[in-house]
């Protein structure tokens, strides 16, 4: 029904439109998914181009706990039916991301979710009070609020002279007995360009990768959308000799010859201008048989009339987002899944389904408070600084959001307006919203989170002459690097203490001396005392 009007419309049938709509069809909302593929999950059947993802799944934990096996779960969506999980449907650590199209087409079935498909809007814009979607079939789909789910899938084209003449990632043959003996430049530095490179080191003679900025290691950064260990292996081929190559700076020029101009034997017919930045900017003309565009992808705002057209930021790769998840410029347009990255753009999860699906969820119960009169979900607690301390240190040890979404999504306490009366407890509610929202209006409140420490990207993880804070030194947990659980206390958006729980080699912050009693002694301190400035 094409014509009638709807609360939510939702493009995109991925993870993230298929997350969102099981939540909004639970919460009784009239909502519609529009799919421009024939199934759910059109990206992953795509991509990655050879297959493999890198998102984990990990099966064997130790633990029967649902919650706890979540951690070590990248792939599957929230979902009330304990056995809609990915295992289910591959035991490997890195699964095919043809299995993760099965899982996607099997969530969508069990829940019967509301999908328009093989339906791929051409033009979004305001009509009678929201927004109207019309498809390539010509039909128009009405919604009060439109929520983009569509991920990144405009490629990334960097500008340079005769670039069109390359091959994108998108089409390039996968097949390695295609490059037999050929010099290859890939342009790119990320894990697409390397999962690239590494299905080639086979057969291709040589294999350049290049770009103008250094790789930089997941194992380093904590983000994982930076090079992963699993696409890594081009690197050993590079330092150890093997006629390939990293190119540290900028393509300046890609001309492909004629066939009357290439070299006798009729080979490398690509003439590659490269400026090299560790080199004092030499330019050299290199000369390769295939060239080869592994730039990522960026938000594609075409559809979009220019009167609800949201700003772009970072390149103009990403719509610019509220802490709502909501267009700074266009009301009512909300975004979900990999988009949501923009608010944690390489420092957390948001850009992968472990991380984007407590979003998602974060999501839905941000539009129930603000289109339905829906409260945020909570418990009270006593307000005695030990019971404080028992909630956190049992959602600490056991969260899967704050684990998988570090230093965005938390917890949230929200005290009483009056001594002795019950806190509030709220669960997985992204940080910046906290600030300013109706949530913590006129109270104190604390925030939970699992973080890293300061400058943890700057040092070599495994560079043993590196000083560490040691484990369960409750002391130094101020300094501590590795993932630990920190508690903040603000009031009116302004921070007056924080409290940083003792680092655990097996994130077990549940020591009655070192974690539980420092813990309580800090809402004991910032209950009582409210200090007016920041505090450890």
């Amino acid at each position: 029904m094409p014509n009638e009007s709807l609360d939510y419309l939702v493009i995109g049938g991925g993870p993230a439109g298929l997350q969102l709509g099981q939540l909004l069809q639970a919460a009784g909302h009239r909502y519609r998914i529009l799919e421009s593929g024939s199934t759910p999950g059109t990206f992953f059947r795509t991509f990655p181009r050879h297959r493999q993802l890198i998102s984990i799944n990990k099966v064997y934990n130790g633990t029967s706990d649902p919650e706890l096996n979540l951690r070590m779960d990248w792939n599957s969506l929230l979902s009330p039916d304990p056995e809609l999980l990915f295992r289910r449907y591959s035991k490997r650590y890195f699964p095919r991301a043809d299995d993760l199209v099965r899982y996607l087409a099997d969530f969508a079935e069990a829940f019967k979710l509301d999908i328009a498909y093989d339906t791929r809007a051409v033009r979004i814009h305001r009509a009678d009070g929201g927004f109207t979607v019309s498809d390539q079939h010509g039909a128009d789909h009405h919604g009060r609020r439109l929520v983009m789910a569509t991920g990144l899938t405009r490629p990334n084209t960097p500008d340079i002279p005769g670039i069109e003449t390359a091959e994108d990632y998108s089409v390039v043959p996968t097949d390695p007995e295609d490059f037999i003996d050929q010099r290859v430049l890939i342009l790119g530095k990320g894990n697409s360009a390397l999962e690239t490179a590494d299905s080639l080191v086979e057969t291709a003679a040589v294999i350049h990768v290049a770009g103008p900025h250094s790789i930089r290691m997941a194992w380093n950064t904590h983000f994982v959308g930076h090079l992963r260990a699993v696409n890594n292996n081009f690197l050993d081929t590079y330092q150890l000799k093997s006629q390939n190559a990293l190119l540290d700076g900028h393509v300046l020029s890609i001309e492909k010859a004629d066939k009357a101009d290439q070299d006798a034997d009729g080979n490398h017919p690509y003439r590659v201008r490269f400026s090299f930045s560790r080199a004092d900017e030499v330019v050299k003309e290199l000369r390769y048989d295939r060239v080869i565009v592994c730039t990522g992808f960026r938000f594609d705002a075409a559809a979009f009339e220019a009167e609800c057209r949201p700003e772009l930021v970072i390149n103009d790769r990403f719509a610019a987002l509220t802490p709502a998840y909501e267009s700074v410029n266009v009301p009512g347009l909300y975004f979900a899944g990999t988009l949501m990255q923009q608010r944690d753009f390489k420092k957390s999860t948001g850009g992968f389904i472990h991380g984007f699906r407590y979003a998602v969820r974060a999501l839905s119960r941000i539009l129930d408070e603000r289109h339905h009169d829906r409260s945020w979900p909570h418990r009270t607690l006593d307000p005695d600084p030990s019971s404080l301390a028992d909630a956190v240190v049992e959602r600490t040890n056991r969260s899967s959001a704050l684990w998988q979404q570090f230093g965005v999504i938390g917890d949230l306490l929200v005290t009483a307006p009056a001594p002795g009366e019950q806190v509030r407890y709220h669960e997985e509610v992204p940080v910046d919203y906290t600030h300013g929202s109706q949530l913590t209006q006129d109270h104190d409140y604390f925030t939970i989170t699992l973080e890293y420490g300061p400058d943890h990207d700057k040092v070599d993880p495994f560079d043993i002459t590196v000083r560490r804070t040691a484990q369960n030194s409750v002391d130094d947990a101020f300094d501590a690097s590795y993932l630990h659980p920190v508690i903040r206390h603000f009031r009116s958006g302004e921070l007056l203490g924080t409290h940083h729980m003792a680092e655990n080699l097996e994130n077990q912050w549940d020591d009655p001396e070192v974690h539980h009693a420092p813990l309580a002694a800090f809402f004991a301190r910032e209950l009582g005392v409210r200090p007016a400035g920041a505090g450890r």
